[in-house]
């Protein structure tokens, strides 16, 4: 089967073009996609499709790209093919989503794609990825960890997006450029070895051909059944994640902990993706991080916590599960002139002072974490209810030295995304009380003790 066979062939199989069509092409200027143009272009005429092609300019090789569009535009005047050229700045966009490069590309690249085949009344865009692009995205993954969806590869079809080279081999489409004697840019990011894919493809990918000489066509088969099952998986997970959000944000989302408790773990772990891929600001994390995260849905204790990479936190509560991004909150600085009540908003509570009588302080039934009894002649006013600074340290109830309160919140095993939203009485630069958790021991009732405060935390549901 020659390459236009094999062409023709992805494309009928996947059902990629409809007569009349007008697909717009991501152009590179690299092998691939070059050779996808000219196919297109040859093949045109079989589905009565018109072509339009773009360069997207990453803006991170200033000094290939100028070169690049030239080429591309010199290659679609040859064939009589509409070419646009677009530039996207990626690491802006990094730096402003919070994702790394390759993920802020590919977010950029894809927009700018979508949003010219809109301006152009392009109905698919194709893309040269190929059987051996495939391959070597799945062994990627399988060195990062990955489950069946992984292993189910690039989709050859996804929305408007076409890959009629997926099943096309990289020596195939070369031998084509060859007998053509059409040139092409090559990528100087592809040739660094310290990319893994590059690695893959510098020597992974020829010993397994040393292997197996059928390694492509293997893996294809392969990744179609992963595919068939991952559609019907798809449709049971869509299914069930409509039922189990409880909120949801670009950064954040809330999922009902008791279905997800009793559920198959094939099924969490697809939920478990699914609910990260949604959640913009969540994406990134493998396999065995979703591992983790199961296995605290499934065994963790209320209160129990992941810090996964990426400022990625999973919070398990007493009724959901929450995943987010959000920055851990921290306390403002509030003022109490004298024993009262004031509503402490950054911690969701009230917390209260006043004085009270040596009769009521003997007969007290208060919570010990929820109330504080101190000596009231040694609080000077205002006090100050504050978070944690560096260098904060106090002498814990029933001890004479000091403790940083670093060590003291790890110690009891104060959650780190919540230190900066437990609220610290403060007198005169000194810690009166942790809030919920411990007196200062300079501060106690003591025998000699005339008048009392009872300072009080009530947490606002």
């Amino acid at each position: 089967m020659n390459i236009d066979q094999q062409f023709l062939a992805t494309i009928t199989k996947y059902s990629m073009l409809s007569q009349g069509d007008h697909v717009l092409v991501g152009l590179s200027g690299g092998p691939d996609s070059t050779c996808l143009l000219h196919l297109l272009k040859r093949q045109g005429e079989n589905f009565n499709i018109s072509v339009s092609a773009i360069y997207i300019d990453h803006c991170l090789r200033p000094d290939e790209t100028p070169d690049e569009t030239r080429f591309c535009k010199e290659l679609c005047s040859s064939l009589g093919i509409p070419f646009r050229s677009v530039q996207i700045d990626v690491k802006a966009y990094a730096q402003q989503s919070r994702l790394n490069l390759h993920e802020a590309a590919r977010e950029l690249r894809y927009k700018a794609m979508q949003q010219h085949a809109l301006e152009i009344n392009a109905g698919r865009i194709a893309l040269g990825h190929n059987a051996d692009d495939q391959a070597e995205t799945i062994l990627m993954r399988l060195l990062r960890g990955t489950g069946p969806s992984g292993l189910s590869g690039i989709p050859p079809v996804r929305g408007n997006i076409i890959r009629p080279l997926i099943e096309t081999s990289r020596d195939d489409i070369m031998n084509s450029l060859n007998e053509m004697n059409q040139n092409f840019v090559i990528d100087s990011s592809n040739l660094k070895d310290v990319y893994t894919r590059n690695r893959i493809r510098s020597s992974v990918m020829p010993a397994m051909k040393r292997i197996n000489k059928s390694f492509l066509s293997v893996l294809q088969r392969t990744t179609e059944i992963f595919r068939d099952e991952e559609r019907y998986f798809e449709i049971q997970v869509t299914k069930s994640l409509m039922t189990l959000i409880r909120s949801k944000t670009d950064s954040r989302i809330e999922l009902l902990l008791v279905p997800l408790e009793s559920m198959h773990t094939a099924m969490l772990r697809r939920i478990i993706r699914r609910a990260v891929d949604e959640t913009r600001d969540l994406r990134g994390i493998g396999f065995m991080h979703i591992e983790d995260i199961a296995k605290l849905i499934k065994t963790g204790s209320s209160g129990d916590r992941l810090y996964l990479p990426g400022g990625l936190r999973i919070i398990k509560g007493y009724s959901t599960v929450i995943m987010t991004s959000e920055k851990p909150g921290m306390l403002a600085d509030y003022i109490m002139e004298a024993p009262s009540e004031i509503v402490i908003k950054d911690a969701s509570c009230v917390i209260s002072a006043k004085h009270i009588s040596m009769d009521e302080y003997k007969s007290k039934t208060c919570s010990a974490n929820n109330t504080a009894f101190a000596d009231a002649a040694k609080v000077a006013w205002p006090v100050i209810i504050r978070h944690r600074r560096p260098g904060d340290s106090f002498c814990p109830l029933g001890m004479t030295n000091r403790k940083k309160l670093q060590d003291f919140f790890v110690d009891i095993k104060v959650p780190r995304d919540e230190r900066d939203t437990v609220p610290l009485i403060t007198s005169n630069n000194e810690i009166v009380w942790v809030a919920g958790y411990r007196l200062d021991n300079r501060f106690k009732v003591e025998k000699t003790t005339e008048s009392i405060l009872k300072f009080e935390i009530k947490y606002i549901s």
